[in-house]
Parts: structure tokens; sequence; C-alpha cells
């Protein structure tokens, strides 16, 4: 009997950890994970969110489609700690992935990257060992995105026409608040319109105002009763500002 308690030992104690950890962090969410099979193992330049090649490197190619998560474009760019369960092949910290796409298999909350599916495991064996398991039970938590010495930059797309239609995106936010509002204001006049997302993280005004203009974000404080605040930018877009540049915004979330 204790020749056979020696034996199972490491099996039962790994089990054991596994629990306790299950059990004592009630903050995370259960669900189940798979991963999108492509000739690139990080990210998609395809996503719903339309970021392009920055979502298929952003975070080191470490991204996830997700439905639930997406809420319409709100959940772009969102972060989580997403670790799978099973204590033979799992890490304890799993990894921190980037919401860029939309979408949903299996039953799951996530769709990663083969690149950030594989760096659940606990070393290169472990994840390719998920990988060939293809879905896996996990657990999830909204942890603060982290961008260390970069501001928020914003990226006017491509499908900007100057001076009739401006479109761009938010890149680089930091944090766990999400960017519910967006105002476009002409620094001259002080005069602002409020804008609409019009899908994914991109935000739109047609006929937007002449002149050098400041881009103001309402950040969410995730309270019930409101404490939103207005992250307002140091610095300008251009008044000839050009489809396809990127601006940085001279402010980024403290940590």
């Amino acid at each position: 009997m204790a020749q056979l308690l020696r034996r199972h030992l490491p099996t039962i104690l790994s089990l054991i950890l596994f629990f306790s950890r299950a059990t004592g962090d009630a903050n995370f969410t259960v669900s189940r994970a798979a991963y999108y099979p492509n000739s690139d193992t990080k990210g998609t330049e395809n996503g719903a969110s339309e970021y392009g090649v920055f979502g298929a490197t952003l975070n080191n190619g470490d991204v996830s489609t997700s439905a639930s998560l997406y809420r319409d474009g709100v959940g772009c760019g969102a972060c989580y700690q997403v670790r799978c369960t099973n204590p033979y092949y799992c890490s304890p910290d799993g990894v921190r992935i980037v919401i860029t796409d939309s979408g949903a298999s299996d039953g799951t909350d996530f769709i990663l990257s083969q690149h950030a599916f594989a760096r659940m495991g606990q070393n290169t064996d472990s994840g390719a060992a998920l990988l060939t398991l293809g879905v896996v039970g996990i657990e999830y938590r909204r942890v603060s995105c982290s961008y260390p010495n970069q501001n928020i930059i914003f990226k006017i797309t491509e499908s900007s026409n100057f001076p009739h239609y401006l479109e761009f995106e938010i890149w680089y936010q930091q944090g766990n608040q999400d960017i519910i509002a967006v105002q476009l204001c002409e620094t001259l006049n002080l005069t602002c319109q409020l804008l609409s997302r019009t899908h994914g993280a991109v935000w739109a005004a047609v006929s937007p105002p002449s002149g050098p203009l400041s881009i103001r974000m309402l950040l969410s404080s995730g309270a019930p009763r409101g404490g939103d605040k207005w992250l307002v930018p140091t610095n300008i877009v251009p008044q000839n500002w050009t489809a396809g540049a990127t601006y940085d915004s001279g402010v980024q979330i403290q940590l």
C-alpha cells in the first residue's frame, strides 16, 4: 500500500494543488477554449475588430476570438488571463490574451491563436499536447492590458478620405476599462461632436471638422453608478491628416 501511494504521490499532489487553485479563485469564470488552425501560429489579419496586420502581431500574437466578450466591438483590445485546467499539461498562470475578433466554436468562450493556446502549457511539450487535444477546459478573468513605454495611438484607416470622411482605431489602451464613447473636437474653436462606433474597433466621422483635431475617450469606471472619466490627449491630430497614418495621443492610462 505504501509503495502504491509513493508511486502515485506526484499525481495526487498535482490534483490537490489544481483543485485548491480552482476553488480558491472565485473571480475566474469556467469555460472552454479552442484554437484556430492556419499557416500563421499568431493572430489573424481578418478579425472583426478590423485591426488588420496590427491585430495579428498585437501582444506578440497572443490574441483570441470571442463571441460573448466581443460585445459588438466594445471588447476589442480587452485583455484576459486564460489558463487551462488539465493538471498534467497546464501552467498555473496560463496566458494573457487580447480580444481581436468575434466568433465561437463548440461551446467555447475563446478561440485562441495557436501561439496563445500552446503557451497555456507548462512547457513546449505540454503546449504541443494541448494543441493535439484541440479543445480544453479553461478558466479566465479580465486583467489589465500593459504596453510599457507606449502611448495610446490613433490609427487613421485606409478607408478614410480627407477631408470628407475620417475613420480611425484606438491602439495600445492600457488598463481594464472600456472606451464607451469618443468625441472628435476641433481644437481652435473648441467644438466637439460625439462619434459612432461603426464596427469593431472603428470610430468614424462624416464631414469631420477642419483644423487640428483632438480625439477624446470616455472610459468606463466599472461602477454601477457611473464615475466614468474622459481621457483627453495632449497631442493633436494635424489638420492635414492622411489615411493610413498613425498619431501619438501623448497620453496613456496609468496602471
